[in-house]
C-alpha cells in the first residue's frame, strides 16, 4: 500500500469549525466507555466461527478478565470520586454520576452477552467436540457416587462453613474469591437457628473437576464445576440441619495500590505492606447466581455496602476466567491455533558474534513472528564475554523463570557491573517484581526502583564493552516487556543497535534513573516526561503546516490507547488542514473520527486477532522524507507526564521501509478490523468474511 496515496491531493475539511467553540461531547469519547467497547470486541471473537473453538473460549475468558480489572481499577477510582462528592467532569464533559450510570448499563449488557455466548454458543459447540460441562441434572448414578466421594475426601476437609449470628459475624470476603451463601432450616448443636451460613471456597481448590473417562456415561473430556459439586452436597456440611438453598457469589474490590512514595523511606517495604491489603479494598461489584432470591441478594448488598446497580446476576460460574484451564486440559490440537516456531533471526544463531554483527548494522525483530531468543542470547553473550564491563536494563514485567533474569544474575556473579531498574509498581505484578528485585540483589546486581512519582515504563538495555578502540556501547530498545512468554502472545518490535548516538542517549536515561541527575540533551531519543509529548506535538504541527501549504500531510499511529486531550486536539487541527490521518488503536480511543468540519480526514480502526497488538509505531510523512518512530508509550496523560518512557527513531532505510509496509498491511486488513464511528461504536468492514488478516500474513511470511 502507498501510504501517501490518500494524501496526494490534500483535502481541507469543509465548513471548518473552531475547536474552542465545540462542546466537549462533540470532541471526545469517554475513556471508560471506550474500554467497555474494547471488551465487546474481544467477546465478538468468542462468537467468530472462523476461529478455533478452544481459542474462542479463551477470548470469552479474556473479556471476563479484562472486565474484572476494569472494575478493580477504573470503576473503583470513579466510586472514590463519587464518595468524596466530586462533580469534576472528564474531557468529554460527562459528570461522574452520569458516567457511573452509563457504565452500569453497558457493563450489565456485556455480562449478559458473555453468559449468553457461554451457554448458548460455546457450551453446545464444545459438547459436539466431546468437551462437556456436565450439569447436576444429567449426572449418572456412577458419576454422582464418584463426585460425592470426591467431595467427602477432597473438599469437605478444607471447607469451614460459618453460620451467621452475633458471635459469628459476616466473614471478610477476599477479592474475586468464590463463596456460597446457604439458607438453613432447623437448629444446630447448640440449639441456635442461624438462618444463613457462608461457605468460602479456598483458592487452592480446582474450579473445574475432571470426571474419570472410564466412568459409565463419561466422555474423554467431561468436567463438573466446583460450584455444582458444592450445591449438590452442601447439606453434608450442616449435620442435623437442612440446606434449603445454596447460591454462589463473588465480590470485586478496589485493587489499586496507594503508596505515598515521597513519605516512604523504602518503596519496596511500603509496597509489601500495601500488597497485604489489596484483597480487602472497597467493594465495587457483587456477582451472584441468577436464581439467588431477592432477599438474599439484598442482604449481600447491604453487607457489602453496594447498590442495585452494582449487582450482576449470572447464569453460570461467577468467574468465567477460570475456564482458561480448559484448553490446557484438553489435548485437541485441531481445536486450537496451529503451533508455530518463530523465525530465528541470524543474530540469534549460535555461530554469530552479536557484537561484530551490530557493528555492521542494526537488527530489527518483530515478535512473535521473530523469536525472543536473540534478546536472551544477547544478554548471555554479554554475561560471559570477558570484555563486557557493564550491563544496564529496565524491567517492568518479566514473568517467572525468566531467561532474561537468569542472564542478568549470571552476569552479576561473573563480576559484571549490573544495574537493573525494576519497576515495583507494575500493576498486578508488584509482588513478582519485589521477589525479582531481591533475587537480583542477592546475585550482586545493583537494583533501583526508578523515580519517585514516575513509573519506569521504558524498555531499554545497554551493554558496555571494552574493545581495541576503547569502550563501545550496544543497546536494545523495545515496545514491549522483557517477557519471554508474552513475546509469543503479543506483537512488539525490538531494535538492537550499536549506533553511538542512540547508545549515548540510552546511557543518559539510565544516568537519570540511577543518579537522579538533570536531563541531558538527547540526539535521537524522545523521553517522557520531558520531551516526548512536546516533540510529538511539533511533528504533528509540521504535517499540519505542510498541508496548509498545499503539500501532502500524512500521519499513521499504531497504539494501544489515545486519550490525551491536547494531542487529540492537534490531530483535529491537522485533519482540518487536510492531513490524512490513520490511527490503529487497539483499546481505548477518546478521539472521534469523521466529525464534519473537525475530523473528516481521520480514520480509526482496532485490530484484534490471535496475537495482542502491542507495539507503538508512529509514521510521519514529513514532506516525502518519512520518519518512523517506535515507542513504549501510548498517547495518554500518564505516559506523557507521569512515566519514564522513550521513543526511538528507525534510522536504517531498509527497516523503515519494512515497518512502513507492515503498517500498510494493517491498514489493508479487513479480516481482523473494527472501524470506529463518531458515536463511539465499532463496525466490521463489509468485506471482512473470508479475507486473510495481517497477523496471519506476517506469520506465513515468517514461516516461509
Amino acid at each position: 500500500m502507498n501510504l501517501l496515496s490518500t494524501a496526494d491531493a490534500p483535502k481541507p475539511a469543509k465548513g471548518l469549525r473552531t475547536l474552542a467553540d465545540a462542546q466537549p461531547a462533540e470532541l471526545f469519547l469517554n475513556r471508560e466507555l471506550s474500554l467497555l467497547e474494547f471488551n465487546k470486541r474481544v467477546l465478538e471473537l468468542a462468537k467468530d466461527e472462523a476461529i478455533p473453538l478452544l481459542e474462542r473460549l479463551k477470548f470469552l475468558c479474556i473479556s471476563s478478565s479484562n472486565l474484572d480489572e476494569f472494575f478493580e481499577i477504573r470503576v473503583a477510582g470513579l466510586k472514590q470520586m463519587l464518595n468524596v462528592g466530586s462533580t469534576q467532569a472528564g474531557p468529554d464533559g460527562v459528570l461522574p454520576a452520569d458516567l457511573m450510570s452509563a457504565i452500569s448499563q453497558r457493563a450489565h449488557a456485556l455480562v449478559d452477552d458473555q453468559y449468553r455466548v457461554f451457554n448458548n454458543v460455546l457450551v453446545p459447540a464444545l459438547a459436539k467436540e466431546k468437551v462437556r460441562f456436565v450439569r447436576r441434572s444429567k449426572w449418572t448414578k456412577e458419576q454422582d457416587a464418584w463426585l460425592r466421594t470426591y467431595f467427602e475426601n477432597e473438599l469437605a476437609p478444607v471447607l469451614s462453613p460459618m453460620g451467621l449470628d452475633p458471635a459469628h459475624p459476616f466473614p471478610r470476603i477476599l477479592n474475586k474469591s468464590l463463596n456460597f451463601i446457604v439458607s438453613l432450616s432447623g437448629k444446630d448443636a447448640f440449639g441456635r437457628n442461624t438462618g444463613f451460613a457462608i461457605v468460602q471456597a479456598p483458592r487452592a481448590l480446582p474450579r473445574l473437576i475432571r470426571l474419570p473417562a472410564d466412568l459409565p456415561g463419561c466422555g474423554p473430556h467431561d468436567f463438573v464445576f466446583l460450584s455444582s459439586v458444592m450445591h449438590a452436597y452442601v447439606n453434608d456440611l450442616f449435620l442435623g440441619m437442612q440446606a434449603t438453598g445454596c447460591y454462589q457469589f463473588r465480590v470485586t474490590r478496589n485493587s489499586d495500590l496507594l503508596v505515598d512514595e515521597e513519605e516512604a523511606e523504602d518503596l519496596l517495604v511500603a509496597l509489601e505492606g500495601e500488597l497485604s491489603q489489596r484483597q480487602w479494598g472497597q467493594t465495587v461489584r457483587l456477582e451472584v447466581a441468577d436464581n439467588c432470591p431477592e432477599q438474599m441478594c439484598q442482604y449481600l448488598m447491604d453487607v457489602m455496602n453496594l447498590k442495585p446497580d452494582d449487582l450482576y446476576k449470572v447464569n453460570g460460574p461467577v468467574n468465567l476466567n477460570r475456564l482458561l484451564a480448559i484448553p490446557d486440559l484438553v489435548d485437541r490440537p485441531e481445536l486450537k491455533y496451529p503451533a508455530f516456531t518463530p523465525r530465528l533471526p541470524k543474530i540469534g544463531q549460535p555461530s554469530v558474534d552479536f557484537f561484530a554483527a551490530l557493528k555492521e548494522r542494526d537488527v530489527l525483530v518483530h515478535h512473535p513472528f521473530d523469536s525472543f531468543v536473540p534478546v536472551i542470547e544477547f544478554l548471555r553473550a554479554a554475561a560471559r564475554d570477558p570484555n563486557v564491563l557493564a550491563i544496564k536494563q529496565t524491567l517492568y514485567r518479566t514473568g517467572t523463570k525468566s531467561g532474561v533474569v537468569d542472564a542478568l544474575m549470571e552476569a552479576a556473579r561473573n563480576g559484571k557491573e549490573v544495574t537493573v531498574v525494576v519497576e515495583l509498581r507494575a500493576r498486578f505484578d508488584e509482588e513478582a517484581n519485589i521477589d525479582l528485585a531481591e533475587q537480583l540483589q542477592e546475585a550482586g546486581a545493583h537494583v533501583v526502583y526508578g523515580v519517585v512519582g514516575h513509573k519506569t515504563h521504558a524498555k531499554m538495555m545497554l551493554i558496555v564493552r571494552r574493545e581495541e578502540t576503547g569502550l563501545r556501547q550496544y543497546a536494545h530498545l523495545g515496545t514491549g516487556n522483557y517477557h519471554p512468554r508474552t513475546s509469543r502472545l503479543y506483537t512488539d518490535y525490538g531494535l538492537f543497535t550499536a549506533d553511538p548516538g542512540i547508545c549515548k542517549d540510552v546511557h543518559g536515561v539510565f544516568l537519570q534513573l540511577t543518579s537522579l541527575g538533570k536531563v541531558s540533551k538527547m540526539k535521537h531519543l524522545l523521553q517522557s516526561p520531558f520531551t516526548l509529548a512536546k516533540e510529538l506535538h511539533k511533528k504533528i504541527e509540521r504535517e499540519t503546516e505542510l498541508a496548509e501549504k498545499g503539500k501532502p500531510g500524512r500521519i499513521i499511529a499504531k497504539l494501544n490507547a489515545i486519550v490525551e486531550p491536547e494531542i487529540i486536539k492537534l490531530l483535529y487541527r491537522a485533519s482540518q488542514a487536510g492531513v490524512e490521518i490513520d490511527l490503529i488503536v487497539r483499546g481505548a480511543c477518546s478521539l472521534k473520527p469523521g466529525v464534519p468540519g473537525i475530523s473528516d480526514n481521520i480514520r480509526v480502526r482496532s485490530i484484534l486477532g490471535r496475537f495482542l497488538e502491542h507495539p507503538r509505531v508512529i509514521y510521519f510523512g514529513n514532506g516525502g522524507e518519512p520518519e518512523v518512530w517506535l515507542s513504549s508509550a501510548d498517547w495518554m496523560e500518564r505516559n506523557f507526564f507521569r512515566r519514564v518512557e522513550v521513543a526511538f527513531p528507525i534510522l536504517d532505510k531498509k527497516y523503515k521501509e519494512r515497518i512502513t509496509a507492515e503498517l500498510g498491511g494493517y491498514l489493508d486488513d479487513t479480516a481482523q478490523t473494527w472501524l470506529l464511528r463518531a458515536d463511539g461504536s465499532y463496525r466490521r468492514p463489509d468485506n471482512a468474511p473470508g479475507t486473510e488478516g495481517i497477523q496471519q500474513r506476517l506469520l506465513e511470511e515468517a514461516l516461509s
